[in-house]
């Protein structure tokens, strides 16, 4: 097992967790239908961009 030579401080410690934040999805909405869908991702209707790209998941079944 690892065992530290020197032990870290409070700082340092702190430093090395800064870039453990969560940050919160960036949200949109869809120009065309309103929905609120991620940034630069596809609606769950298929649509990007106001563009239809795949049929539902709904009438692929």
């Amino acid at each position: 097992m690892a065992v530290q030579q020197n032990r870290k401080s409070r700082s340092r410690r702190d430093m090395r967790r800064s870039h453990d934040a969560l940050t919160e999805n960036a949200l949109s909405v869809d120009q065309t239908t309103g929905e609120i869908h991620r940034r630069h991702h596809v609606t769950k209707d298929g649509i990007y961009r106001g563009r239809q790209l795949f049929a539902k998941a709904a009438d692929a079944e």
